[in-house]
């Protein structure tokens, strides 16, 4: 398994190879977050320059995803199964699940709550009037009349645990792989060896994920080369109020909230859990996906912030699931700008409406690029405002999702570090030792 703080010695190349290759030497220091960092910057330039053609980079980018996809079900499976078997005390299990869904409802209150209130004083919808003007947009819209909590309780059962695999059904994996860790343990001896198979796959899963890693800058370069490419810098003007509140508004949750939580309640230095967590942060921002960066989120965790791995194989992958602190933002936001933009004077019930709404659609939105887009019109028809609107928002939709799932990853990491704190289980060496890559 991962092991907290584990570094090895790099190989140091000979003199003669040195003076060969010095121009890279600068990228070969550089840490993964840095190379990633460039990459993305590179794409926006290359995209800018070469417009359109740039689209052919996608297959690139598309690639790049397919792995980092691959790696989800069986990482999620094998880490979470091995997290529970290294659980032997069942209370204790129960203590951090409670601990870990507390943190979760709390922090995507804030969210949402923040959202709402700084968009009516930002006020991003005034001086755009859709009224009759806005263009026709066909959504997916929900055929079910049961509640997205009715819905989501129903569906964390697997009927068939196989299919949810195949399908990448990540709740339904989660509960499956729980409920068959703890019977590993209740199977004692017997159990062993199927421990041991599951602690080896997901050493390996590990593994895999690093190799995959190395190549992430030319994916995300690739994938933002495209998107530039598409779009074009210039499709965000007219709406680069939204996009402002929307980073706005993300910056202030995670330096109020998540620094808060920090400081007061597990007396941690917020700047350090940044540093230690910045290659999952920079990941999820390119990549606009949870899950995508979920691998890289763990390995942080476990490595540069402390967290046990017995809680960072449970929270983290639940978080990827149901912990949408970005989204819960998001929705409020574009809430707030599409009511401003229809002229729609919306009343407290209305918002207290959109609150409930927002948390329980937050909870059933899937890690995965766009999906925050289609549970936004349950939002909408709570409070009446019309659904036509988001057409308007589909066309900055990624460049907001980029920052969401920024907030998304560092909500779930932030409720492992607090979780495993609370456990008095943080390796506070690890936590506090100053960053040398």
């Amino acid at each position: 398994m991962y092991r907290a703080c584990r570094h090895a010695a790099p190989l140091m190349p000979s003199p003669i190879e040195d003076r060969k290759m010095g121009w890279l030497n600068p990228l070969k220091k550089m840490p993964l977050w840095g190379k990633i960092a460039l990459g993305l910057i590179l794409g926006v330039v290359a995209g800018a320059v070469f417009g359109k053609r740039a689209a052919q980079l996608q297959p690139l980018g598309d690639m790049f995803i397919n792995a980092v996809k691959m790696l989800i079900v069986p990482l999620i499976f094998s880490s979470l199964i091995a997290g529970m078997t290294s659980l032997k005390d069942l209370k204790k299990l129960g203590r951090i699940g409670g601990k870990t869904l507390l943190i979760f409802l709390a922090t995507s209150v804030l969210a949402i709550m923040l959202g709402i209130l700084l968009s009516n004083i930002i006020r991003p919808g005034v001086g755009v009037s859709l009224a009759g003007a806005t263009p026709e947009m066909t959504l997916s819209q929900p055929t079910s009349q049961d509640s997205p909590l009715k819905t989501t309780l129903m569906n964390l059962i697997p009927s068939n645990p196989v299919k949810a695999m195949a399908e990448g059904n990540v709740l339904q994996i989660i509960v499956f792989a729980i409920l068959f860790g703890v019977t590993i343990n209740l199977a004692g001896d017997r159990g062993k060896p199927v421990q041991a198979f599951f602690e080896s796959l997901a050493e390996i899963m590990y593994k895999m994920t690093g190799i995959i890693m190395e190549v992430a800058p030319v994916g995300v370069f690739a994938l933002m080369a495209a998107v530039v490419g598409q779009y074009g810098l210039k499709f965000l003007l007219p709406l680069v109020k939204v996009v402002l509140a929307m980073y706005f508004i993300s910056l202030v949750h995670m330096v109020i909230v998540f620094g808060g939580a920090l400081l007061l309640v597990a007396r941690l230095n917020p700047v350090r859990f940044l540093k230690g967590f910045l290659d999952a942060i920079v990941l999820a921002y390119s990549t606009s996906s949870s899950s995508a960066a979920l691998p890289v989120s763990m390995r942080c965790c476990q490595e540069n912030l402390g967290v046990p791995e017995d809680v960072a194989s449970l929270v983290l992958p639940l978080g990827a699931t149901i912990n949408m602190n970005g989204t819960a933002i998001y929705q409020g936001i574009c809430a707030v700008f599409l009511a401003q933009a229809y002229g729609i004077e919306l009343s407290f019930a209305n918002y207290a409406t959109m609150i409930m709404t927002a948390i329980l659609a937050s909870v059933g939105t899937a890690g995965i690029p766009g999906a925050g887009l289609i549970m936004l019109t349950m939002v909408l028809s709570s409070v009446g405002i019309p659904l036509e609107g988001i057409a308007l928002v589909a066309g900055i939709d990624r460049i907001l999702d980029m920052v969401r799932s920024t907030v998304n990853v560092a909500g779930d990491a932030l409720a492992a570090v607090l979780v495993s704190a609370s456990e008095n289980e943080l390796d506070l060496t690890c936590y506090n030792r100053k960053m040398k890559e």
